[in-house]
């Protein structure tokens, strides 16, 4: 009878500090930096966003994003942009190509209507996708080649004598 209701944790709303001590809506934070921004639900935005750091949007938004930092898009969002970021955590909706250096990541129910381009993206089941996707290669360290001359030598030399003979002729 006297229950305590039951929270969808997956849904379940928490807050992260930003600056001057405003906290801000967050629904299965992604990223450990704090929100620097929020365009809440109910407002729009017509233009370009620049911004380092991570920055959240409930609302509408109509025009480019750019950042090297973290995009949330909440459910109640409906973005029709360029979107460039470091990082793309999605549950709304964005129409638009989507290009992130680190990944994208689209969290049902969302939408995405247009273009991917990123080194890993992670797709919920319930998620919309229409549209392209180019896997990039993330920066990485290059393994280091070894020219064919060092690794014959160093296979002539591993062997006994008579197999350096045989490996002597097989080259030859």
């Amino acid at each position: 009878m006297w229950q305590p209701e039951k929270q969808d944790t997956r849904r379940s709303m928490q807050s992260l500090t930003g600056e001057g001590g405003l906290t801000y809506p967050n629904t299965r934070p992604e990223s450990t930096e704090a929100v620097v921004a929020f365009i809440g639900k109910g407002v729009e935005f017509k233009g370009t966003i620049s911004y380092s750091g991570s920055v959240r949007i409930d609302g509408l938004l109509d025009g480019e994003i750019h950042t090297d930092g973290t995009l949330l898009v909440g459910e109640e969002a409906v973005i029709t942009a360029k979107v460039t970021a470091g990082t793309i955590v999605c549950m709304g909706k964005i129409t638009g190509d989507v290009e992130a250096k680190d990944k994208v990541k689209l969290q049902s129910p969302a939408v995405l209507n247009g273009g991917v381009k990123t080194p890993m993206l992670s797709i919920e089941e319930g998620v919309l996708f229409n549209g392209t996707l180019e896997m990039t290669q993330a920066v990485r360290e290059m393994p280091r080649v070894i020219p064919r001359e060092v690794v014959r030598e160093t296979s002539a030399r591993s062997v006994d004598d008579s197999d350096a003979t045989v490996l002597k002729r097989a080259n030859a």
